[in-house]
């Protein structure tokens, strides 16, 4: 019963940030339209480079899955929510002590307000981005891997809060923490495989790259959507969930010693 009740209350707060969210959905129409810009721009680079190279494919992907690939990477990175600036201002405008005094866990309640915000970014994301796709490419050739997309990126969605999480716990040391913010989204854009598979890197790249983290977070989901492979998926899935695992009990460390900080400096 204590189980039950301790659960809805996450489930009210997810339920009141996703209303939160919904009453803001033409703001997020006119922000996706930045989407579409960066989708176009995405789809002359690579219709040029496929035209100049004269293949059907490279690295295994042809320009349709290419362009899927990016629709999905695009979608789920312009969903996340901005967590170090979220907590800096909480930590500079004393709201910290509030939140830290609410009965509920203080990195369940930053997860719960995180994905239902990014579940309502990705969903308007995905509908425009797909529309585009529909439009200009055709449907993918398999679906398949896209009915897998709402575990993967869930899955992603997580581990990106776990990293992010641990960057944003910075601010009980540091008043700004927005620079590593900075320089984690770079590292995503470049080695994560926002901007490109993995695939397309150097053979030595791409063996360092592949014990990193950051591969989880929207390689895994996009490669899964749009080159399926059914042996691959278990060990994709396990490699996100123990990235999860890992960064979580990070996140825990670094709050259990940033609570004993404020505790220690703040009264």
């Amino acid at each position: 019963m204590i189980a039950l009740t301790k659960t809805l209350k996450y489930v009210c707060i997810g339920r009141i940030t996703l209303r939160n969210q919904l009453a803001y959905v033409v703001d997020f129409l006119v922000r996706s339209l930045f989407l579409l810009l960066i989708l176009y721009i995405f789809l002359q680079l690579w219709q040029t480079t496929f035209a100049a190279e004269g293949a059907a494919s490279i690295a295994g992907y042809s320009f349709r899955q290419l362009m899927w690939y990016l629709i999905v990477t695009e979608s789920m990175t312009l969903a996340c929510p901005s967590l170090c600036t979220r907590l800096e201002e909480e930590v500079k405008s004393g709201d910290v002590a509030f939140k830290l005094a609410r009965p509920v866990n203080f990195l369940a309640f930053h997860y719960v307000e995180y994905m239902s915000e990014a579940a309502v970014r990705f969903s308007v994301n995905a509908i425009l981005g797909g529309a585009l796709g529909l439009l200009v490419l055709g449907p993918p050739d398999d679906i398949t891997g896209f009915l897998w997309l709402p575990l993967t990126a869930l899955a992603g969605f997580t581990l990106n809060f776990t990293l992010n999480m641990v960057l944003a716990l910075s601010s009980f040391w540091v008043e700004e923490t927005r620079g590593l913010e900075f320089v984690y989204n770079k590292f995503l854009f470049t080695v994560g495989g926002m901007l490109m598979p993995i695939e397309l890197f150097p053979e030595a790249l791409q063996r360092i790259v592949r014990w990193l983290p950051l591969q989880g977070v929207v390689y895994t989901p996009a490669k899964t959507a749009v080159a399926f492979e059914a042996g691959r998926l278990p060990a994709m899935l396990l490699t996100q969930v123990g990235w999860i695992a890992v960064f979580a009990c990070v996140a825990l460390l670094v709050y259990r010693r940033g609570v004993k900080k404020l505790n220690v400096n703040g009264g």
